[in-house]
Order: C-alpha cells, then structure tokens, then sequence
C-alpha cells in the first residue's frame, strides 16, 4: 500500500503546526479513553449475563446433584455389595475430586479473562508516552 506525504499549508507557522500536534493528541487520548469505557460497559454487561446464568444453573444443579449421589450410593450397597458408609465415602471423594477440577478450570479462566483491558491501556500509555517524549 503506497503512502503519502503530506506537505504542510505554506502559510501555515510552526506554531500553528504544533498546535494542530497538541490538540490531534488531546484527541487521540480522549478516543482512547473512550474506547476503554466502552470496553468496560462491554464486558461488564457480559460478566453480568454469564453470572446470572450460571447462578440460575447453580440454583438447578444443586437439588440434581444431592440426589444423583444418594441414588450412587445406594447402587453400590445394593449392587456393589458395599455398606453404606463406603458408599458415602466414594460419592463425596469423587465429588470433592471433580469439585477441585472444576474449581483451578474456573482460576484459569478468571485469569485469561481478568487481563480484558490490557491492549487498550497499553495503547493509551504509548500515547502518553508519546506526548511526553516525541520522536
């Protein structure tokens, strides 16, 4: 893609260019800032419907799931010929096992989802960076 240069307006100053620099980075910062709220508004509406849904499948899960391990553990009495109380500590070990699984996948993605502003904050520190330093 060819690029253009562009040559200043003759009777431009230098003053009025430098101006137009200042007031072109008010802009650009004001547009960064901007899009990082939109990003907030974004992600928190997202973050809101994710929680309801699981908090409403939570609320479903919880009664399910009490009775599918009552129901395991009176199929090995039953048919597993063991007593009740191993039958309780296998269903629980096997819970608690899945529930510490379940867990480190939920810190895992909590943590790839918490750096969600990172590209648009690294963007407006370079255009600080920018307006301090110009090269």
């Amino acid at each position: 893609m060819p690029t253009e240069t562009l040559s200043p307006p003759q009777d431009q100053s230098v003053t009025g260019l430098l101006s137009g620099i200042a007031t072109d980075a008010q802009e650009l910062i004001k547009q960064q800032v901007a899009l990082v709220r939109a990003e907030l508004k974004s992600d928190f509406r997202h973050t809101v419907q994710m929680v309801a849904f699981c908090g409403a499948g939570g609320v479903f899960a919880i009664p399910a799931l009490m009775m599918f391990c009552h129901m395991a553990v009176h199929l090995l009495h039953d048919y597993g010929q063991l007593p009740m109380w191993a039958g309780h500590a296998i269903v629980a070990g096997t819970a608690a096992l899945i529930a510490v699984v379940l867990t480190g996948i939920g810190i895992n993605s909590y943590r790839s989802v918490n750096g969600f502003l990172n590209h648009s904050v690294q963007a407006l520190k370079e255009d600080v960076q920018w307006m301090k330093n110009p090269k």
